[in-house]
């Protein structure tokens, strides 16, 4: 099945689980997180084992979620998901409330190689991973012939793609990636860095990059107008019929690294329920519920590894891809420098 198929499916999955909230139930359990992110069988064995019931509310980009906290919402929730740049602002302004470690009895299940990246919660003390991932590059091999290019970000400098290469519009991602090209940090703070990166971006990558798209490039890679793409497997792979993925998609993430991210939970400082959210992100992690979640979007293991055994599909690319990427970290003041930069390189395409 198609994995955009299966996420539409979803759609009415979660949607039973939000109905359950007019059960009458001993405690609730508000969750604030992603679009259909949380394995609706997962949530549901939670709700009979706790005897409780879960609400979800969905948002869709980091920003809603952090202005509708910072707005009055923030006693709303329990649990909520935002990724590490979030993470780090929303503990520094306080927003977080300690995970009760003692009901935290799987948090040794979590990947040593992920917390060595986590340098603003490395103890997990207010955050726990949920999914880390990674961008990555798609060829369309029916365009171009597997291993006749370069397989690191330097592709998109190859003029037998002109016309139908794109990026994803997001400034984090690109500049991170040219960052990372050139032998620097993908959150360097230092502006000659991120010059040199804009530069190779401006001069090498742009003349042959017919739009930046970070939602609707796996349709067109699924029908042949791009066949070169920086984004997602799992939004490639969606586009394209299963049986097509072998003969169609060549998908890769630079030995190199790129730019990453990793969505944790964190239980919110007004959260009433903080001991059940503890047993709710330690269920979560519980190896046979946590491949639930990577079984439905074809993920790689890589945050908790003892679930691949209990996992029933094949990943879109290996974990260990994502092995040297880096995590976008919180830019400070330095956001700017590099948002002024992004909006110069977007006038010349869009």
């Amino acid at each position: 099945m198609k994995l955009s198929s299966k996420i539409a499916l979803a759609a009415l999955g979660f949607t039973a689980v939000l109905g359950l909230s007019s059960c009458n139930q001993k405690k609730t359990l508000k969750l604030f997180t992603w679009t259909y992110y949380t394995p609706t069988s997962v949530v549901e064995a939670f709700e009979k084992e706790f005897d409780c019931k879960v609400v979800i509310t969905e948002y869709d980009s980091n920003e809603t979620m952090f202005n509708k906290l910072v707005n009055g919402g923030a006693k709303s929730f329990d649990i909520v998901v935002p990724s590490q740049d979030y993470v780090s602002i929303m503990m520094k302004r306080g927003m977080f409330q300690p995970i009760v470690q003692t009901k935290f009895t799987n948090r040794d299940k979590i990947n040593p190689k992920v917390l060595e990246k986590v340098t603003y919660d490395p103890e997990m003390v207010y955050a726990v991973p949920y999914y880390f991932g990674a961008a990555g590059i798609g060829v369309n091999k029916k365009k171009m012939p597997a291993g006749d290019y370069e397989r690191n970000w330097n592709i998109f400098a190859d003029e037998r793609f002109k016309g139908h290469a794109s990026m994803m519009d997001d400034y984090r991602e690109v500049i991170g990636d040219a960052l990372k090209y050139k032998g620097y940090a993908v959150s360097s703070k230092n502006e000659q860095e991120v010059t040199e990166a804009v530069d190779l971006i401006k001069n090498k990558w742009l003349p042959n990059i017919v739009k930046f798209d970070a939602e609707g490039f796996g349709k067109d890679f699924a029908a042949g107008n791009l066949w070169l793409c920086h984004g997602y497997a799992e939004v490639m792979y969606g586009e394209v019929p299963e049986d097509e993925w072998e003969s169609t998609i060549d998908f890769f993430i630079p030995e190199q690294g790129g730019a990453s991210y990793l969505d944790s939970m964190c239980i919110l400082k007004d959260s009433k329920e903080a001991e059940l959210a503890t047993e709710f992100i330690n269920f979560i992690h519980k190896p046979e519920n946590y491949a639930q979640f990577l079984d439905f979007f074809c993920f790689p293991c890589f945050v908790n590894l003892e679930a691949e055994k209990f996992m029933k599909t094949k990943p879109l690319y290996p974990a260990s891809a994502m092995d040297n990427c880096e995590l976008k970290d919180d830019l400070g003041e330095n956001l700017d420098m590099y948002y002024r930069k992004w909006e110069a390189l977007r006038l010349q395409v869009n």
